[in-house]
């Protein structure tokens, strides 16, 4: 008899997942044409210091990119089609934060696809039930590709939303680089066993406090993403009024206005901005977070005044998340705790060489053929309450794939979003949150902190 290992079962099982969306989108009537995103290596020029080498960036089609990669934008309800092509020295995957979409798609390595290595491709369909705002990574060898620059921001259209005068897209996130802008080792241990390991340099949508015109008195839909590894902003806006009006994704029931927000790595923020009513004036995107604010973007207002108001946007429609049944759920704790320091298990998609973080006290050994068994085995449709406690004096964003919850309660909170894939726990912060498993297969949930990710604190759901 053939021998049938974990990564013999995978290669088929992507292959078939992808069969099947590309036959379920072709009876659908929709058979899209692939965007091609080309992982590479590149230079850029990051700071003012010198031309970065060998950054890692996502470019369209074959031809050579040295910038950010490509906002992608599609439609909800409507399928879409990418194929990725490594031209890395090195395995990679893409990884769709945020979205509710086939397992098969999801581009976990040794969980749900096999490794694309260099020189091959892998071709994901699905199409996106929920519109707002999300992004693509790799989950592989994550703290060097998301560090060296492979994170895009997704917009998932949504064509019943209210008119805005413009809207801007921003990518958050740091770099590692010493003099002559250099790469720098992308982590410190130390550093690792508490609150992570942060970046020398700061940028949005690789640049340095960039300015961004806008329509003077309009109305601007501002995208944000947090795809930094490491870093935690506290949001706020000076210079403008701005509503919020969705959280990771999804519409917030009433647009609230912008105080001061935090925002962990892998969330997102939708807010809308009523611009200066003269040209030239400016409304500064900060981040306040510590002792010394900092400018993430400025906006300035061009044009004669356009004279919008706030109350001119309704709350954005709802996406089509199911609501649990608090009667029945089902309760899992899980804590997230500090473990003791050993040497992490060898992968392919990388090791930083410790294990400082476990969830319920058992660190994940790394992407391996045969991983350890999920926290609990799901069944598909019913409600469920993870009950969550961090047990560590640092914050960790726990990010889960495929599915969708709300946070009930917390003893640190008083303010509940709306349904998310993210939530930033507080140090020693205990919350409940409710969800419907409503996607089959396995999905990883972890700290969106990477070197926390990648040093013991991710596990996984199995939903059957």
């Amino acid at each position: 008899m053939p021998m049938f290992n974990r990564r013999t079962f995978l290669q088929g099982s992507a292959a078939l997942g992808g069969a099947f969306a590309l036959g379920v989108a072709a009876r659908a009537g929709a058979s899209p044409d692939p965007q091609v995103l080309t992982a590479q290596i590149a230079d850029a020029r990051i700071t003012a210091g010198g031309v970065t080498p060998k950054i890692m960036t996502y470019g369209l089609g074959d031809a050579p990119h040295t910038s950010m990669p490509p906002v992608l934008r599609m439609r909800k309800g409507e399928a879409y089609a990418a194929r990725l092509v490594n031209r890395l020295d090195e395995p990679t995957t893409i990884h769709w934060h945020g979205l509710r979409i086939a397992n098969a798609m999801d581009g976990v390595p040794e969980i749900t696809q096999p490794y694309v290595y260099p020189g091959d491709s892998f071709h994901y369909v699905f199409t996106p039930p929920d519109a707002g705002t999300f992004w693509y990574h790799p989950h592989c060898n994550t703290l060097t590709q998301i560090g060296r620059g492979l994170a895009g921001v997704i917009v998932v259209e949504n064509p019943d939303d209210p008119a805005f005068d413009a809207e801007i897209v921003l990518n958050l996130r740091d770099w590692r680089l010493g003099s002559g802008g250099i790469f720098i080792d992308p982590f410190k241990p130390r550093d690792a066993a508490r609150g992570g390991t942060y970046g020398t340099v700061r940028t949005t949508n690789w640049q340095q406090e960039p300015v961004f015109d806008a329509p003077a008195g309009g109305l601007v839909r501002v995208r944000i993403a947090a795809t930094d590894v490491t870093r935690i902003y506290t949001v706020a806006l000076e210079g403008a009024a701005a509503n919020v009006i969705a959280l990771d994704g999804n519409p917030v029931g009433v647009p609230f206005p912008l105080d001061r927000l935090a925002l962990g790595p892998g969330q997102r923020l939708d807010i809308v901005v009523q611009m200066p009513e003269s040209e030239g004036q400016i409304a500064t995107l900060g981040n306040y977070r510590g002792s010394h604010p900092w400018t993430i973007a400025t906006l300035r207002a061009v044009g004669a005044s356009l004279k919008r108001d706030l109350r001119d946007i309704a709350p954005l429609a709802a996406n089509p998340i199911a609501e649990a049944d608090l009667s029945t759920a089902k309760r899992i704790p899980i804590e997230l705790t500090a473990t003791a320091e050993h040497k992490a298990t060898p992968s392919i998609c990388g090791s930083l060489g410790y294990t400082f973080w476990a969830i319920n006290k058992v660190p994940w050994p790394g992407d391996t053929p045969d991983p350890i068994a999920p926290i609990e085995e799901l069944k598909l449709g019913e409600s469920y309450i993870l009950q969550i406690s961090n047990r560590t004096p640092h914050a960790h964003p726990i990010h889960l794939h495929g599915l969708s919850f709300r946070i009930l309660n917390s003893n640190k909170r008083t303010f509940l979003p709306p349904p998310t894939d993210t939530i930033l726990l507080l140090p020693d912060e205990q919350a409940e949150v409710a969800l419907v498993a409503d996607n089959p297969g396995d999905w990883v949930i972890h700290c969106h902190i990477i070197e926390h990710q990648k040093t013991g604190m991710t596990s996984y759901f199995k939903v059957v």
